[in-house]
């Protein structure tokens, strides 16, 4: 089955910075799309911040496998309506790559549930990746490291909950550190933190960036479907107990009543 990706882009710097648009005439999110789209498992189509509903209406995320999201200038105009309604796609089961700036995104924030906040600098340094998780599906085909010449620096401490796995840590020729390939579940849904990607340079032309997305995708998407069940919390009646139970005590809710949320 072909995973359905959809590639989020903020576009503003695309139409406003003249070194990115050069980098980029098409958007990243263009760019990004077409690496991914090189996989003929993975249909990737793309969605923007001007956009209606910022491109992700509920039925067409409904319809997205695993989600790719970029953001920087303006994280404040997306709107918390479709913020909630990604977040419950994510819980029920649909996958997200979260790149570089996006860290500061309010979804990532939301799911993480921190202040996300970090260490940086805009020098175009040289990063070399190192992978740590060698097993692990995202890294697979990548080798040992890959660099990439130019970069903006993040640095720790990185202020998000502890990952089920760190599959990349980076090092920056100004010598500092950051755990840079971060793998996260929320509810039934897969989420990886990717840190290469700053629009000033050329960071989504390289082969070995595009390697790791499309791993990513796969990784992310969850083949069993959406879990909406999982955002019910059911009021379960004492007759629908596995074992026989006699009912004791005061109560607030009636049968079946719905509870507080």
């Amino acid at each position: 089955m072909t995973i359905r990706a959809v590639v989020w882009g903020e576009n503003i710097h695309e139409r406003t910075n003249e070194v990115v648009a050069a980098l980029y005439p098409e958007g990243m999110h263009t760019t990004i799309a077409k690496a991914l789209n090189t996989d003929k498992a993975i249909s990737a189509s793309t969605a923007t911040l001007e956009q209606p509903e910022h491109g992700l209406p509920a039925d067409r995320l409904a319809e997205t496998d695993v989600l790719v999201w970029w953001g920087h200038k303006d994280h404040g105009a997306v709107a918390d309506e479709v913020v909630e309604r990604v977040a419950r796609r994510v819980f029920e089961g649909m996958g997200l790559i979260v790149l570089h700036s996006g860290h500061f995104s309010k979804i990532f924030k939301r799911l993480m549930g921190t202040p996300c906040t970090l260490k940086w600098r805009e020098a175009g340094e040289r990063e070399r990746l190192w992978v740590t998780s060698p097993s692990h599906p995202i890294a697979e085909g990548v080798g040992e490291f890959f660099e990439l010449e130019n970069e903006e620096m993040y640095g720790e401490q990185f202020a998000v909950p502890e990952p089920l796995e760190t599959v990349f840590i980076s090092w920056f020729q100004g010598g500092e550190v950051f755990r840079s390939g971060l793998t996260y579940r929320r509810g039934a849904g897969n989420v990886f933190y990717f840190r290469p990607g700053h629009e000033t340079y050329p960071t989504y032309h390289d082969a070995t960036v595009h390697k790791v997305l499309r791993n990513a995708v796969t990784w992310a998407h969850n083949p069993q479907g959406t879990r909406s069940a999982i955002l019910d919390a059911p009021n379960v009646p004492v007759d629908k107990a596995l074992e026989p139970i006699v009912e004791r005590g005061g109560k607030l809710h009636a049968s079946g009543e719905a509870g507080f949320r």
